[in-house]
Parts: structure tokens; C-alpha cells; sequence
């Protein structure tokens, strides 16, 4: 399909997806792929928390209490992985995919405990963590510390390079026809009459707008700022400060490692990924101080923390800090579907895709291809306990 103009000469799509960051770039590949035409808004694409993100695909490694539902999600998005790297076309995929496995490591006794715990909850769920002594890890990773109190080792979990992975799918979309529009959103069409009538395009802060058939919105934080019918989403949405760290390994000290290494030390979680490019991402702190640069003390713990795993961290040389905000929920799940209306009528095309927090990298293929499907005109299951306007909604039950 071919876009069209609208005689205002605004530009006419199937999908205008908002966000250009590793959701709305997938959802933008996997509507592509369907024959739609389809418009990604952003006016800095890949430049915020995709930017930063480690990568991880660590559906296993990343379980925390009273998420099944999110697990499930989580599950089923890293199988998608490998099925999604596949549908690049060729010369656009080079996104860092590794299989490596991952070890997770304890420092002190309490770390050990907390580990013990989850590998508990782990197990009840299914979900395979091999136990290694401290001597079995270090002949896996050489460079790690001797005074580990616990290891454990994931084979199901993975990495890609969101970097990567989001210029590869800027030029794969763009070769099945999709375009960019460097603005921002700043308000949702809509056709007239009725408050709640079918949204049928997008207003840009350069005084153009983009007409489509679906609008997406998969802007992180700033779906909360275009208002109107998103405008539930300003109390549903609150941004998560995170640091994250890139460390050039030198030449003597290659391979520091091979696995992804996640750790708990003294109580922190810290992570260490590994590139193909000899670099070392060191991640991630978790901040909601109000402040959006960098924090010192967010830096300082990183580095402490991931000396404390493996000590030749401090030979490396510090090539980048960065610090991104992630769209958190109160519940720490996506808010993924239609968007209701007050009566709590889906309002005719309106789809949200926000609210990833840390998980936005992992569940990007299975956010697009629940996008698709809703685009489609499916209703899935899966979506039922992550609609995008569930803490109002509740809230207007309430009994008075």
C-alpha cells in the first residue's frame, strides 16, 4: 500500500504509531509487515529509555512476587525473539543477539538468602535455575570475586543490543514502505460529534498533523501529556530514574565475560552485560528522586557493586554514563489495549502500548503483536489484566 494525502494535505496512514523507541518500532515493523501503511511520530527516535537499556531478555532472571500475569506476558515475548530477529530483512540483523547463559550471584549471606528465595519462587513457577557452587561459577567466569557467597545459572535468559536493534528496525520499516516523522504529538484527532468519537489522527507541535485509521500511542512517559482521552494516564504513569554505565574492557582483560552476570550485592541489584564489541554495560540504578541527569551516588554504587562481583571492573575505562526515565505503573505491568471510555466503551482508534518500566525491551514483541491483533479487530485474552485505563476505572467503581 502507498500513503495517500488528505485534502488538507495532511499526511493519511493506516497506523500512525507515537513513540519511536523499541515498542513503537516494533509495533511499526509487525503493522508493516501486515501491508498497512505506517507512520512512526518522534522527534529524537531510539534517543530515550531504549538508549540506555541494557537489553536483557530475562524473563526468568527478572520474576518478582505477585506478577503472574506479567511472567506469562514475559514468557511468551522471549519466545517471540528469535521468530521476530528472523522476519529482518537481510542487512538488518545486526542487533547483538547473544544466547549466553546467565549466572546470578550473591555477595553476602543475606544476598544468599534473598536468592534462595526467589529460586524458590522460581521453581514454583516452573522455571529452571541450576544451582553452582562459587568454584564451578568461577571456572565458567575466571574474572569473577572468590568471596561470592552463591551462584545460580539461566539458560533461558538472553541479550540483544536495543541500540542495534532499533536502527535495524528503522531501516526495516522503511524498506517495506513506513516513514518517520521527526515532531512531536501533541494532541490526538478526533471526528466529530461526540467527546469520545473515533480518534482519527494526531496533531504535531509543528502545526501539521498526521491522519490514520489506528493511532498507537507507545510514547513512554509522554502518552500522559496529550490529554484528552489519555488523560487517565497522567496518574497511572510515573517516571523511574535509572543510571546505566559503559566500560571499555582493555585489550589484556578480553573476554572479562562471557555470561550475563546479575548480582545482589549487600542488598542492590546489579547487572553486567557483556557486548561482542568489548564493551561492558553496568546497570542499573532505580531512582525516583526528581532528578533526571545523572545522579554521583547512583554512579558510585554501580562501580562499587560491580567491583564487588568481579574486581577487574575497576581496570576498565568509563566511556559512558547515561540516565533515562522508565514509565512505571503502580502495579509495575504495561498498560497494553484499547483505551475505554468513561461508560467503559472502547473508543474506536485509540490503542495504548506504555508503562514497560524495566521490562520494555523484552516485551516489545509481544506488545506489537497484541497491537496487531487489536488493530485487526481481535480482543485477547491476554490483554485483560493490562488495559490501559484499569486504575481509573477501578477507581470509578468505588463504591460512595
Amino acid at each position: 500500500m502507498h500513503a495517500a494525502s488528505h485534502p488538507n494535505g495532511e499526511p493519511r496512514a493506516d497506523v500512525a504509531v507515537v513513540g519511536g523507541g523499541i515498542v513503537g518500532l516494533m509495533i511499526a515493523w509487525e503493522l508493516v509487515r501486515s501491508d498497512r501503511t505506517v507512520r512512526v511520530i518522534d522527534p529524537d527516535p531510539a534517543g530515550g529509555a531504549s538508549y540506555a537499556a541494557a537489553g536483557m531478555l530475562a524473563a526468568v532472571s527478572e520474576l518478582h512476587y505477585q506478577e503472574d500475569a506479567l511472567l506469562a506476558l514475559m514468557l511468551e515475548s522471549a519466545q517471540l525473539w528469535p521468530g521476530l530477529l528472523d522476519s529482518l530483512p537481510e542487512g538488518t540483523r545486526d542487533t547483538g543477539y547473544r544466547t549466553a547463559q546467565t549466572l546470578v550471584l550473591g555477595l553476602d549471606a543475606a544476598d544468599k538468602r534473598a536468592l534462595t528465595d526467589l529460586r524458590a519462587a522460581q521453581a514454583r513457577h516452573g522455571l529452571e535455575v541450576e544451582p553452582l557452587s562459587v568454584r564451578e561459577a568461577r571456572r565458567i567466569e575466571p574474572m569473577l570475586s572468590p568471596s561470592l557467597s552463591c551462584a545460580f545459572h539461566v539458560a533461558a535468559d538472553h541479550q540483544v543490543d536495543p541500540r542495534r536493534v532499533c536502527r535495524q528496525l528503522i531501516a526495516a520499516i522503511g524498506s517495506r514502505g513506513g516513514s518517520l516523522v521527526r515532531a512531536s504529538a501533541v494532541a490526538l484527532l478526533r471526528a466529530e460529534p461526540g467527546e469520545n468519537a473515533r480518534v482519527t489522527g494526531v496533531a504535531l507541535d509543528d502545526g501539521s498533523g498526521v491522519l490514520a485509521g489506528e493511532v498507537i500511542v507507545a510514547n513512554g512517559l509522554g502518552a500522559s501529556g496529550l490529554g484528552g482521552l489519555l488523560a487517565p494516564l497522567e496518574s497511572a504513569l510515573r517516571p523511574v530514574h535509572g543510571d546505566i554505565l559503559r566500560l571499555r574492557v582493555p585489550d589484556r582483560l578480553r573476554p572479562l565475560l562471557t555470561a550475563t552476570v546479575r548480582g545482589v550485592v549487600r542488598g542492590h541489584p546489579v547487572y553486567l552485560v557483556p557486548r561482542d564489541d568489548g564493551t561492558l554495560v553496568v546497570g542499573a540504578t532505580s531512582r525516583e528522586d526528581g532528578l533526571s541527569g545523572v545522579a554521583a551516588g547512583g554512579v558510585y554504587q554501580l562501580l562499587r557493586d560491580a567491583q564487588a562481583l568481579a574486581p577487574a571492573v575497576a581496570e576498565l575505562e568509563l566511556v559512558e554514563v547515561t540516565a533515562r526515565a522508565r514509565p512505571g505503573t503502580r502495579d509495575n505491568a504495561p498498560l497494553l489495549g484499547r483505551m475505554r471510555d468513561t461508560d467503559g466503551e472502547s473508543i474506536a482508534g485509540l490503542v495504548v502500548a506504555t508503562g514497560f518500566y524495566r521490562h520494555g525491551v523484552l516485551l516489545s514483541p509481544v506488545a506489537a503483536d497484541l497491537c496487531r491483533r487489536v488493530v485487526d479487530g481481535e480482543s485477547p485474552s491476554s490483554l485483560d489484566a493490562f488495559h490501559p485505563d484499569r486504575f481509573s476505572q477501578a477507581k470509578s467503581k468505588e463504591p460512595v
